[in-house]
C-alpha cells in the first residue's frame, strides 16, 4: 500500500484504483504530450533563491482573491468528470476546500450538478462555464450560478473544438462506440471492483447534472462524449463576453490565456481575472508551458487585472515558483483530481495540507515572511 507523501504520490494511487480508461482520461494531454510534460518540467527546472537569517518565525500565506480572504493562494480549479474519480466526488473536494479555506471552481461537465455541490458547500463556489451552442442552457447555468451564490464566474475560452487525446483512443474511452467499445470499459471497470461497486454502481456518475436537460435523458458515457464534441461553439468571439455579462455581473474571469494581446483584450473588455492556462496540455499540444509565458502576461497587464495560473503545479514549492513568476494565485487541477481518485474526501484534504506545509517550508528558506513577499527575486533565473 502507498502511503501518500506528496500530491504526485495520490497519481500511484489513482492508477491502482481507477479503470484504465478513466485514468488515462484524467493524467493524458494532447497528442504527443509535449506540452503536457513541458508544464512539469520547466516548473522542475526553475531554481528558487534561498536566503538566511531572514526571521520567518511568523508566515502568512493567505491572501485575497476577488474580494474574499482565504487562506492559501490556491484554488482547486475545474476538473470535467471529477464525479466519476469518486463518488459525488465534486461534494467530497468541495468539503475539503471549505476545511482548508480555499475556493472550489465546479466545471460545467461536473457530475454532480451545481445545486447539490453548493448545498454541501459552506463558503461560496466558483463555476466554470463553457460557452456552448445552446444558448439557452447556458443562460439557464448563469441563472443556477446566480442563485446558487457563486462569487466568481471562470469563463474557459480555450475550447472552441475538443482537443484530440491519443490516450482516449487507445483506452477505448474514444474511438470504440457501441457494444464494443461499452464491453470495453466495463471489463476495465470490472477489474477495479471497488470503484465499480462504489462509483460505477451506486455513485450515478453519468448523469452529468449541469447538462442533464441537453442530453434528454441519455446517461451513456458515449452520449455525453458525443454531446461535448458537437455542442462546443467554434464561432465565439470576443464579443461573446457581451452576452455573457447580460447574465452575470460579479467577477468574470477568462481561463485559457497564453498571449500577453488576448490578456490586455480580456482587460478591455471588463474582465476581473484571467487564467494563464494551456488546459493542462489538453488542448493544442506544443504550445508553450504556462509558466513559461506568464512573466511576459504579467509584464503586459500590469495591475489591471488579478491573474491566475495553472499548469503542472504538482507541489507547494509549484505554487510559490508560479507566484514567483508573477500569480496572485495558482488553480490545483490533477494535483486535487489524483488525490480524490486515490483518497476520496479525506485525500483532497491531505493534499492541502501537503501543499500548505510544502509551500511554508519554500517561504521560510526563501526569506519570505508572506505571500505579498514572493516575487521574481526569489528565482535564481527567471524565465
Amino acid at each position: 500500500m502507498v502511503k501518500a507523501a506528496s500530491a504526485f504520490d495520490y497519481r500511484t494511487l489513482a492508477r491502482r484504483r481507477l479503470p484504465h480508461f478513466l485514468f488515462e482520461y484524467m493524467d493524458g494531454g494532447a497528442y504527443a504530450e509535449v506540452t503536457l510534460r513541458r508544464n512539469v518540467t520547466v516548473l522542475e527546472q526553475l531554481a528558487l533563491r534561498q536566503r538566511v537569517l531572514r526571521d520567518v518565525s511568523a508566515l502568512d500565506l493567505s491572501t485575497d482573491l476577488f474580494g474574499m480572504r482565504q487562506t492559501l493562494p490556491v484554488a482547486l480549479g475545474p476538473i470535467g468528470l471529477a464525479g466519476m474519480n469518486a463518488r459525488r466526488g465534486e461534494t467530497m473536494a468541495v468539503r475539503a476546500a471549505n476545511r482548508a479555506g480555499v475556493p472550489f471552481c465546479l466545471s460545467t461537465v461536473s457530475v454532480c450538478p451545481l445545486g447539490e455541490v453548493a448545498h454541501a458547500s459552506t463558503d461560496p463556489l466558483w463555476f466554470q462555464l463553457y460557452m456552448i451552442r445552446d444558448r439557452g442552457l447556458v443562460r439557464d447555468l448563469l441563472a443556477q450560478a446566480r442563485e446558487a451564490g457563486c462569487s466568481a464566474l471562470v469563463f474557459t475560452v480555450d475550447m472552441p473544438v475538443p482537443g484530440t487525446r491519443y490516450r482516449d483512443y487507445r483506452s477505448g474511452l474514444a474511438g470504440a462506440p457501441g457494444l464494443r467499445g461499452g464491453l470495453r470499459r466495463l471489463g476495465q471497470a470490472m477489474r477495479r471492483p471497488r470503484w465499480a461497486w462504489d462509483v460505477g454502481l451506486f455513485g450515478r456518475p453519468h448523469h452529468l447534472g449541469n447538462v442533464a436537460p441537453a442530453l434528454a435523458g441519455r446517461t451513456g458515457l458515449e452520449d455525453f462524449l458525443g454531446w461535448m464534441r458537437d455542442n462546443f461553439d467554434p464561432s465565439i468571439q470576443w464579443r461573446d463576453l457581451d452576452f455573457i455579462r447580460e447574465s452575470w455581473d460579479g467577477p468574470l474571469v477568462i481561463k485559457g490565456i497564453l498571449d500577453p494581446e488576448d490578456a490586455l483584450q480580456a482587460a478591455a473588455l471588463g474582465a476581473d481575472g484571467i487564467v494563464v492556462s494551456n488546459h493542462g496540455g489538453r488542448q493544442l499540444d506544443g504550445v508553450p508551458a504556462t509558466a513559461t509565458v506568464l512573466p511576459g502576461i504579467v509584464d503586459a497587464v500590469g495591475d489591471r487585472l488579478t491573474i491566475l495560473a495553472d499548469g503542472g503545479v504538482r507541489s507547494g514549492l509549484d505554487v510559490v515558483k508560479m507566484l514567483a513568476l508573477g500569480a496572485h494565485g495558482v488553480l490545483l487541477g490533477r494535483a486535487w483530481a489524483y488525490a480524490l481518485a486515490g483518497g476520496g474526501e479525506e485525500g483532497v484534504s491531505h493534499m492541502l495540507r501537503l501543499i500548505e506545509a510544502e509551500m511554508r517550508v519554500a517561504m521560510a528558506l526563501c526569506g519570505a515572511r508572506s505571500v505579498r513577499e514572493i516575487n521574481r527575486e526569489m528565482l535564481v533565473q527567471a524565465l
